[in-house]
């Protein structure tokens, strides 16, 4: 009987010195303190916001300590580039701060600004066309977002 209670008494204390013994590398590495506003910074609605998240995920190895999701299905089951409107970043964007703000746990209440950016990536796109065009453009625009609003996974 007194070994049985022995035996893992004696694993806990080896378990416990080794660990003790364990070099910092082994450890988690730290993540930056700022990371929630760095994130919040690149999924704003402003066309700032969209050129600094672009920036970064084009120098993405610069922000690896910050272990940020990068991956992208795009516009997921929905066409990247609706009837020629080159919607593909503003979907990545999207993704970006779905995963980010999920991994955080800070995803409920950032879900409205992050579909309100995705709108206001693709209206930015649709500004460069006119008339017709253009008119299309804000429509499908409108749809995508209006999919996400209601659709996108909380």
């Amino acid at each position: 009987m007194r070994r049985r209670r022995l035996v893992p008494a004696l694993a806990t204390a080896a378990a416990t010195a080794v660990l003790a013994l364990a070099p910092a590398a082994w450890a988690a590495p730290a993540v930056p303190a700022d990371k929630p506003l760095v994130l919040s910074h690149w999924t704003q609605p402003s066309a700032a916001s969209y050129h600094a998240w672009a920036d970064a995920r084009e120098h993405r190895d610069a922000w690896a300590a910050y272990g940020f999701d990068w991956s992208t299905d795009q516009c997921t089951t929905s066409p990247d580039n609706p009837f020629g409107f080159p919607f593909a970043a503003a979907c990545a964007r999207h993704d970006f701060g779905y995963r980010n703000h999920r991994a955080a746990g800070l995803f409920p209440a950032a879900k409205a600004r992050l579909d309100q950016a995705f709108y206001a990536d693709m209206k930015r796109v649709c500004a460069q066309y006119s008339g017709g065009r253009k008119s299309s453009c804000e429509g499908t625009a409108w749809t995508y977002y209006q999919a996400v609003r209601l659709l996108g996974i909380s």
